[in-house]
C-alpha cells in the first residue's frame, strides 16, 4: 500500500492533494478505513493526521467501519425523498432485516442514507459499490436486490424476507 500511495502522490505537488487517492488506495487494500489506516496515510504522505480524518469522515465513498460486500447508500435528499425515496427505505430494511445504518449478518448488504448524489434527474437514486441505479421503485429495487444476491451465490431478496426479515 506504501509504495502505491507513494506513487499516487508524486503526482501532486502538493501531499494534502494525495489525501483522497490515497485513501482510496488504503479503503480498497483494508475494506474500510480505521483510525490506524488513517494515521498511516498521514504519516506516508507526511501531513497532519486530522486534515485525513477531516477527509474520511466528509466524504461518504470513505467508510471508517466496515461495510457489507454491497453498501446499498440511498439518496434521501429533497428530490428523491419527494418522488419516494422514504417508502423505499422502508421495504429495504424490511427485506434486509436492518435498520438504515444496519448490515445484515451476513456480511452481504449495509444500508445507508446519503444526503445526496448528485442525480435528481434519476430520483429516487441509490448508489451501490461505484454504480448508480436510478428511477427507483419497488420492483426495481428487488430486482436489483435480486442480481446482487445471485452475483454473491446468496438467496433472493424475496427468499431474504421469508427467511430472516423481521414481518417476513
Amino acid at each position: 500500500m506504501r509504495e502505491q500511495i507513494e506513487a499516487a502522490a508524486a503526482r501532486y505537488p502538493d501531499q494534502r492533494s494525495a489525501i483522497m487517492p490515497a485513501l482510496l488506495i488504503a479503503q480498497k487494500e483494508h475494506g474500510y478505513l480505521p483510525a490506524p489506516v488513517l494515521e498511516e496515510v498521514a504519516d506516508i504522505l507526511g501531513v497532519e493526521r486530522i486534515w485525513v480524518y477531516e477527509l474520511a469522515t466528509f466524504y461518504t465513498l470513505f467508510h471508517t467501519t466496515p461495510v457489507g460486500r454491497f453498501h446499498l447508500q440511498l439518496c434521501d435528499n429533497v428530490s428523491c425523498m419527494l418522488r419516494g425515496s422514504e417508502d423505499l427505505l422502508r421495504h429495504l430494511e424490511a427485506v434486509l432485516g436492518i435498520e438504515k445504518g444496519g448490515t445484515t449478518p451476513d456480511g452481504l448488504f449495509t444500508l445507508s442514507t446519503v444526503e445526496c448524489l448528485g442525480a435528481c434527474e434519476m430520483a429516487p437514486v441509490m448508489q451501490v459499490g461505484d454504480d448508480y441505479h436510478g428511477d427507483l421503485d419497488i420492483a426495481r429495487l428487488g430486482a436489483l436486490l435480486d442480481r446482487l444476491c445471485k452475483a454473491a451465490g446468496q438467496v433472493t431478496s424475496a427468499e431474504r424476507v421469508v427467511v430472516g426479515a423481521p414481518g417476513g
